[in-house]
């Protein structure tokens, strides 16, 4: 056994050695202390998340309201952007006269005064909707926003119209490859200028779809970020990224951040390296990957310095206690 010890000794020694050397945040570019923030669904009304399934209407559990902005709205954004975020997400459904509207929920009867699947309605109608007719914080005793979100619901041209420069991650809320083929033409249509500061993610096929009509845009669905994630785990330490890590906004959970291979500062190089982008979100539990970095406990796991992206539903709280970290 010492022979064979002596032989295997020195490459073990400078296979560990390699390993190091190369994943190791030491000789890596130093970390600028400005992370990107990205504000999902803008300044939005929370809700208790507890039980909540792909079904449930969130807008009857709203938490007593400490603001007057609901989710998806112009108001929203602005002042999102006037908070401090760099980037907004926001909801797209395809309309039946050929619009893309700006709105969360698969049909219009939880949040507003209409009924239906969203994207069998037209623009037209969509626009006369009270979008905060179903928001309650007592069980139905009040409303506090019915009447106040008539016409409120936009559409997506209209957005990029309203903030011409500004960033937004668009999600596509179906799996129908037709999505991603309209919303591709749609994108195409716009200044390559334009058109790279979008990014889109949503369900495998229209992403799929949206990702050959629309070369070099951002994209990921569920499959293609657990595709990069995985990958890099079991071989990262090379210096290789996956081919699923190309072009796409990496949304990475907190508590699985430090099994990546050079984590932060060699990470956040490679991921940039190849056109893409990190999202660090709240912790992954075995759900989506949508809930945000939302409390000071998780933020204080960021590390020193921490220059990408931060995914949250609290840009007015996260951006300030960014800010007084410095």
């Amino acid at each position: 056994m010492r022979k064979i010890w002596r032989y295997l000794a020195l490459p073990l020694i400078g296979f560990a050695t390699f390993v190091f050397l190369n994943n190791t945040s030491l000789l890596a570019p130093q970390l600028s202390g400005k992370p990107v923030l990205l504000a999902h669904r803008g300044i939005a009304q929370r809700f208790d998340p507890v039980g909540v399934t792909n079904d449930t209407c969130t807008a009857s559990r709203m938490q007593p309201p400490t603001h007057g902005y609901l989710e998806n709205t112009i108001a929203s954004m602005l002042a999102s952007f006037e908070a401090g975020a760099d980037i907004v997400e926001l909801d797209v459904h395809p309309t039946k006269d050929g619009h893309f509207a700006v709105f969360h929920d698969w049909t219009l009867d939880c949040r507003t005064d209409g009924h239906g699947v969203t994207r069998e309605q037209s623009m037209s109608l969509l626009k006369t909707l009270d979008i905060g007719y179903g928001y309650t914080a007592d069980g139905g005793k009040t409303y506090p926003f019915r009447g106040r979100g008539v016409g409120l619901m936009p559409s997506l041209a209209e957005v990029l119209e309203i903030f011409p420069d500004r960033l937004f991650l668009i999600n596509v809320k179906s799996n129908v490859p037709d999505e991603g083929l309209k919303l591709g033409a749609f994108l195409n249509d716009l200044l390559p200028a334009r058109r790279a500061t979008l990014m889109v993610y949503g369900g495998d096929r229209p992403i799929a779809a949206l990702r050959s009509l629309v070369p070099g845009l951002k994209t990921m669905s569920r499959t293609s970020l657990k595709g990069c994630l995985l990958r890099y785990i079991a071989y990262g330490w090379t210096g290789a990224m996956p081919d699923e890590c190309y072009s796409m906004p990496v949304f990475v959970p907190i508590n699985v951040a430090p099994w990546l291979w050079g984590w932060p500062n060699r990470f956040l190089d490679r991921v940039n390296s190849v056109g893409s982008i990190v999202f660090v979100v709240g912790p992954y539990h075995g759900g989506d990957f949508s809930t945000g970095m939302d409390n000071i406990e998780e933020l204080s796991r960021l590390p020193e310095g921490y220059d990408g992206g931060v995914l949250t539903n609290e840009i007015e709280m996260v951006a300030s206690w960014l800010r007084s970290r410095k």
